[in-house]
């Protein structure tokens, strides 16, 4: 798939838009005024592949809060912002590498004074419509909050703020129903060269959100529609760094982390199968590096199955075998088949490294 052409702005030192990765995104869920546990959170977001990191900002104390948590955390990060032009600023002032913002929430004038802030600071914006930021007279003549009533939000948004002369920030048009998300963002990209952040909303837990998110991202990804993304996921945001690079690795977009398959057993199935692949993938959790890694449940056919795999194993009762692409390497008891796997994996990411 070819992606959709859109200009490249820079939040913190990472590229967004044009032909830079699509970037992945969270959100700590630490009160912000909490230094040290923001901290601890953004560093474990980080360790497990989060690019971009963005802070909820309550009060003056979370935008003061910016500065010691910026200066010691690795990634760039957003301060997350509702109603409060002082706040904005405050954030940016204090070392916010951009600001997300609902100019439908603010009005103009708001909208006005942050992007000088931002220019000012060599900050960046995102710039976010969502069915609570609409605007009540658009609400009124499309019915309620459509893809289309996003749409001409957001281009007027688009319009106020390049007119100032601004054009560092990145679009969002995000809502909880997968359909309108889809349909707002196909219109848009058609309409604007902004940098586009995808996002299904207030999507739930992590099986609700996998879902959604692979459905409403995943489209627009295959599309070419996207330069970056964040799941939105109701517990620890760490999950939605996994399901996101799960996304991109699924559309081939981006190799990044393990890729691991599985089979998804049958009467053959001699071991328990759940809990190699639970193990596996808590043992290998932050790894960066690309690998296809099959877990298989049946010695006779799981390589052959999963003969595309760099490195796999499949067990049987008592005894099961090390593959790689499909070809036996070793036979390996049932109770050493994790630590094998694993130490071939090591050896694999050290041959690739030389």
């Amino acid at each position: 798939m070819k992606r959709k052409v859109t200009r490249r702005i820079r939040v913190g030192a990472v590229p967004v838009g044009g032909d830079a990765p699509v970037a992945v995104q969270s959100m700590t869920s630490t009160d912000t005024r909490d230094v040290e546990a923001t901290i601890r959170q953004i560093d474990r977001l980080e360790k497990a592949g989060c690019e971009i990191i963005r802070v909820a900002v309550l009060d003056e104390d979370a935008a003061r809060a910016i500065r010691a948590i910026r200066k010691a955390v690795g990634i760039p990060l957003i301060a997350d912002i509702h109603f409060s032009r002082k706040l904005a600023i405050a954030s940016l002032e204090n070392g916010a590498d951009a600001v997300r913002v609902n100019p439908g929430n603010m009005g103009r004038e708001k909208i006005r004074e942050i992007v000088a802030a931002a220019k000012a600071c060599g900050a960046s914006l995102r710039i976010g419509v969502n069915s609570g930021s609409v605007e009540k007279e658009l609400l009124a003549r499309h019915g309620g909050p459509s893809a289309e009533a996003l749409v001409e939000s957001a281009l007027r948004s688009i319009a106020f703020i390049e007119d100032l002369g601004f054009r560092e920030f990145k679009l969002s048009l995000k809502s909880s129903d997968v359909p309108t998300m889809i349909r707002a963002y196909r219109l848009i990209s058609e309409q604007t060269d902004c940098p586009l952040h995808l996002g299904v909303t207030e999507a739930g837990s992590v099986l609700a959100s996998s879902i959604k998110s692979s459905i409403g991202i995943g489209t627009l990804l295959h599309e070419g529609v996207g330069d970056t993304i964040r799941v939105s996921v109701t517990g620890d945001p760490a999950v939605e760094v996994t399901i996101a690079y799960g996304i991109l690795r699924a559309l081939g977009i981006r190799r990044v982390g393990p890729d691991i398959i599985a089979c998804p057993t049958c009467g053959r199935c001699e071991i328990d199968l759940s809990a190699l692949v639970e193990e596996v993938e808590k043992r290998l959790a932050g790894m960066k590096e690309y690998l296809k890694i099959a877990i298989m449940g049946c010695v006779v056919n799981g390589p052959g199955e999963a003969a595309e795999a760099d490195i796999g194993i499949a067990g049987g009762r008592g005894l099961g075998i090390l593959f790689r692409r499909g070809k036996p390497v070793r036979k390996v008891k049932e109770e050493e088949l994790v630590e094998v796997l694993l130490q071939e994996i090591e050896r694999m990411k050290s041959e690739r490294g030389t």
